[in-house]
Order: C-alpha cells, then structure tokens, then sequence
C-alpha cells in the first residue's frame, strides 16, 4: 500500500538537494520557528525548496511521521533530515551547518554565515 503523502515528501526530498518543510513559505513564513529556519538558509543565500505544510493536511502530518520527528519545520539536506529549529540554530552558531553543507556540495555564503555567528556572540 502506498502513501500519496510519503511518496510526495520522498519526491522533494529526492529531487532537491535542500529542502525545508514549513509553516507558510520562505518569502512568507507563517510560525516563528519556520521563520527564523527560512531567514537562516535565506541570509547565507542557499538555495532550497520550500514545502508549505499549511497547503496538505497530509504533508503536514506525514512530514512528523516521515521523519518520526514531532515539529515542523524540518530540513533535509540531501535526503538527510538534519532537524528543526532549535537543531538548525545550534548548527549555525557552531559552524555545523557550514561543514553539512560543504560535504554535500550546497553553495552558501560562508560570510553570511560568519556574520549570523558574530552577531550572536
């Protein structure tokens, strides 16, 4: 038996290198925590598609179980699930989330990201 849900999410999650299940959409989140993720991967310039989760009862709720993770938003790098807000924060500051996407090949700013680190110093 196959889920339309799960074969949706599988599909983004294939198809793109950088993929980010959202409250509303990059240019115009609906949620903090979207918002600040969004903001993030939009300052340091990497290129992702956005999945609004608002749009699919069925995106919505089978991104959780996808993933076996309770909260949205959720990134995928490269068909990984990397994380949620707090995760995709932490990685940030700590340079994680620079190394992540350097071993995947995803071009962002390496500046941008130094200055989301010194303002957060």
């Amino acid at each position: 038996m196959t889920n339309p849900a799960f074969d949706a999410i599988k599909s983004d999650i294939t198809n793109n290198d950088v993929v980010l299940f959202m409250k509303g959409t990059s240019s115009m989140p609906q949620c903090g925590f979207s918002s600040r993720v969004a903001g993030v991967l939009n300052y340091m310039g990497v290129e992702y598609k956005d999945v609004n989760v608002l749009a699919d009862e069925a995106i919505r709720n089978g991104i959780k179980e996808f993933s076996d993770w309770p909260t949205i938003p959720q990134l995928y790098v490269k068909g990984e699930f990397v994380g949620g807000c707090d995760i995709i924060t932490e990685m940030t500051l700590s340079g994680e989330l620079d190394t992540l996407l350097e071993e995947n090949g995803v071009a962002f700013s390496k500046e941008a990201a130094d200055k989301i680190r010194e303002s957060n110093k």
